[in-house]
């Protein structure tokens, strides 16, 4: 073989060694893109959490561009704000306010600490990453849970529980005759089942105007004018304020002689002062006014009370969970539709 032939073997030789050379190298740079591409999908969408946070796994918003959905954030959304709000909500409207109402408020306190925290970490992540987060929904769903929990609980325990407990805790009197026992003697009564002939005195009926009218009635027994009058029924906007009328109550119920107690603090002072009317007016003396609704079963009116509070209870909660689910669900559509999830 001529030594011409040689050197273009040769020449051929290491034009074939330099190709595969170049394929090699360019088939190890497409493998490095697409690991890089694997990690960065990983990141945003794949069970790892709710985004990263290196230079190289920052993307600008795809609309159009679907990732993977994040399970982990989803459920972590539909399941602990509403955790957080039944929680609370329980704590507010039942017993554990009534027994330690600085506990209660404390665990309000708390619950905001963690929502604050949530926050703040929200806002830590976004400074390494400018993509929409999972974490910014659960902040706002944390506060929106502690927030709500916190006024609808205090509401439903001021309307519906307190009454309960406090009616509940004090004693329950039978018997009792109106023109025997003065009203110093059941300062503690809670209930009270009167004597056989005991009914309400329409013609010394009462009022008190202060934005609602505040309607009292002495019960007495039999037609005798009594020595002192301690024992009243009472209702807010049931009587005209002009003639001596009483509309309140169970008060055309002819088997009504109970009376449960009225606990309300802030409409108490405005009972006296219509007491005090009717003792000026009628000539009256009630050294000692006690004020119940007057009613036939005091045992199942104030089960009402509680009846009601469960029920606002699973209404809230139930009203939540649907407005959380929805909101969940709303957030990973828009989060899909721009990119991220």
């Amino acid at each position: 073989m001529s030594q011409a032939a040689l050197a273009a073997k040769h020449a051929a030789l290491a034009q074939k060694q330099h190709t595969l050379a170049t394929s090699a190298l360019a088939h190890a740079h497409v493998e490095q893109q697409q690991a890089m591409a694997n990690a960065q999908f990983l990141n945003y969408g794949g069970a790892q959490g709710f985004g990263g946070g290196d230079e190289a796994s920052r993307t600008v918003f795809a609309p159009g561009k679907r990732r993977r959905i994040n399970i982990v954030g989803i459920a972590l959304n539909i399941f602990f704000p509403f955790f957080m709000f039944a929680s609370l909500y329980c704590s507010m409207s039942f017993k554990f306010h009534y027994k330690n109402p600085l506990l209660c408020w404390l665990m309000v306190f708390a619950y905001l600490v963690v929502a604050g925290f949530v926050c703040l970490y929200a806002q830590r992540a976004r400074k390494r990453d400018r993509e929409p987060r999972w974490l910014w929904f659960t902040a706002g769903a944390v506060l929106f849970a502690t927030l709500s929990a916190t006024v609808f609980g205090n509401m439903n325990y001021r309307l519906n529980l307190l009454p309960y407990y406090e009616i509940d805790s004090l004693n329950t009197y039978p018997a009792v005759n109106p023109a025997q026992v003065y009203g110093q003697e059941l300062m503690d009564a809670g209930r009270i089942y009167f004597a056989d002939g005991t009914k309400l005195n329409m013609k010394m009926a009462a009022s008190f105007k202060n934005t609602d009218l505040y309607c009292v009635a002495p019960i007495v027994t039999g037609d005798d004018k009594l020595t002192h009058y301690d024992f009243w029924a009472v209702g807010v906007n049931c009587c005209s304020g002009v003639s001596p009328d009483f509309r309140c109550g169970q008060f055309n119920n002819p088997k009504a002689r109970s009376g449960l107690r009225s606990v309300d603090h802030a409409q108490r002072p405005f009972y006296r002062l219509a007491v005090q009317m009717a003792a000026a007016q009628y000539g009256l003396e009630s050294p000692h006014p006690i004020f119940v609704e007057w009613l036939q079963d005091p045992v199942a009116e104030l089960a009402v009370y509680l009846e009601t509070g469960w029920k606002y209870y699973l209404l809230g909660v139930s009203c939540h969970f649907a407005f959380n689910l929805f909101a969940t669900l709303s957030a990973m559509v828009i989060f899909s539709k721009i990119g991220y999830m």
